[in-house]
């Protein structure tokens, strides 16, 4: 059952930590992991309160995006401000829809930095080549019993190499 345009709450189908990702075999785009919750506030909440009260739900400080009742997951409507709210509950009373589609984010600025390259090199490989160098290290270090004043022979995988 559809709750009229003037009930005193209106809930939010809150979905954070995941990712929007392709369908297969259609490509239409859904929801793939994190977490779905729902949130009931009061209709006259500012933009300001709601931010708040999802960032109680997440645990973190968030954006809000959401999906127009009559749209796909490819349009979805950044909410920033207590206008771009106020048309967004509209939207949802014109469609009589149940309950507001809303994807929460962290916001650009709360995003963790990458370590500087030196540091991501070192401790977080990206690609096959660097996990098999440092495999090829780590045998070295452990056929040389530790002594690092050994220098490890040239290492040579295609193009790839390890000198040290």
């Amino acid at each position: 059952m559809v709750a009229p345009p003037n009930a005193a709450t209106i809930k939010f189908l809150c979905s954070y930590g995941g990712k929007i990702l392709p369908r297969y075999p259609d490509g239409k785009l859904r929801y793939h992991g994190g977490q779905t919750r729902v949130l009931a506030v009061d209709r006259c909440i500012s933009f300001a309160e709601l931010l708040v009260k999802l960032g109680e739900l997440c645990g973190t400080s968030v954006t809000l995006r959401c999906q127009l009742p009559t749209e796909d997951l490819d349009a979805l409507v950044s909410i920033t401000s207590d206008e771009d709210l106020a048309n967004l509950m509209e939207e949802y009373d014109r469609a009589s829809a149940p309950k507001i589609r809303a994807f929460l984010s962290p916001p650009k600025s709360a995003k963790k930095t990458s370590p500087s390259p030196s540091i991501a090199t070192a401790s977080t490989p990206r690609s096959f080549s660097e996990i098999f160098l440092l495999c090829c290290l780590f045998f070295f270090i452990q056929i040389s019993g530790g002594d690092l004043s050994v220098h490890p022979p040239d290492l040579k995988a295609g193009s790839v190499s390890l000198v040290l």
